[in-house]
């Protein structure tokens, strides 16, 4: 499937958590929490990224460009709405993060917020079009999970949470399908020729380092605040890779390749990934097709 022409739109989705577990990987907690970090990071970050788009939009010219974006912030919106419901899902079983996710606020409110941290004299198209190329950044890593999640059997085989592993999909699809928007807006914005190239490596530079800390620290949060662990494990590389070698997590080859592709001149996101299995995977999503038969249904009405 090309993506010429593919539009870029929210799904309204909700889900049912009654029934998930906190371990929706059955007996794999490391993978269980590993994949966790994601709802620790992504309310706050998706808002981020709707903020940024906001204060662009005005240098958008482009029409076609522009409804892409558009669709990118509803579809990131709702990302961010449905990932905070998994966090109220957490705490009422006992697992509170709120001490970790003040962090990730503070990250992305005040240190990457609309104005430059400490007072730093930067103008303030610069520091637009360097947060532009950290979300540019930022999604090609998403592109690459939500590859990743659409085609990883070894969490079907490990018998994960249905409801879970729905709500992943479907937002790895998504992230499949607008894969290029960030990276569009940024060069759209980020002016000409080397300095553009420069700022994106630069994106990319603060980007790789930041998100391999936070999810480090974040999946050692969450398994020691486990209270079904109660202390009993600790995060660790032996785990993690145990974990990967069973398929219920990308390889670090599938997340570090990732970063050179990005950072050659004739890169384009639009080669990342397969958006023919993503569109497929949304066709058949039960969230995805509950949400779609209720617009439907709210047409006829």
């Amino acid at each position: 499937m090309s993506d010429d022409h593919h539009a870029i739109a929210p799904r309204r989705v909700s889900f049912d958590w009654q029934r998930t577990p906190l371990h929706w990987i059955p007996d794999e907690p490391t993978a269980t929490h590993v994949i966790n970090v994601l709802h620790l990071l992504l309310p706050a970050g998706e808002r981020w990224f709707v903020k940024v788009f906001k204060e662009g939009l005005p240098l958008v010219d482009d029409p076609e460009l522009l409804k892409d974006v558009k669709g990118f912030m509803g579809q990131e919106s709702t990302h961010s709405v449905q990932h905070a419901h998994v966090l109220d899902h957490l705490a009422a079983q006992r697992l509170d993060t709120a001490d970790f996710t003040k962090y990730v606020d503070f990250l992305f409110e005040k240190l990457l917020g609309e104005k430059p941290p400490l007072g730093a004299p930067i103008p303030a198209e610069e520091w637009l079009r360097f947060r532009l190329s950290v979300i540019a950044a930022i999604e090609q890593f998403t592109a690459v999970l939500g590859d990743w999640v659409l085609a990883a059997e070894g969490l079907d085989l490990a018998y994960a949470d249905e409801v879970m592993l729905d709500l992943l999909r479907w937002h790895g699809a998504e992230e499949v399908e607008h894969r290029a928007v960030a990276f569009d807006m940024y060069q759209h914005c980020g002016g000409e020729g080397l300095p553009r190239y420069a700022r994106r490596i630069a994106g990319m530079a603060v980007t790789a380092p930041m998100m391999l800390y936070l999810w480090a620290w974040g999946a050692a949060y969450l398994i020691r605040h486990d209270p079904q662990l109660a202390g009993r494990l600790h995060y660790s590389l032996a785990a993690h890779n145990r974990a990967v070698r069973k398929g219920l997590l990308p390889t670090w080859k599938e997340l570090g390749t990732a970063i050179p592709r990005y950072l050659r001149r004739s890169y384009h996101p639009s080669q990342e990934g397969s958006l023919r299995r993503a569109v497929e995977y949304l066709a058949q999503s039960p969230a995805a097709r509950s949400a779609a038969g209720a617009i439907g249904r709210a047409a006829i009405a």
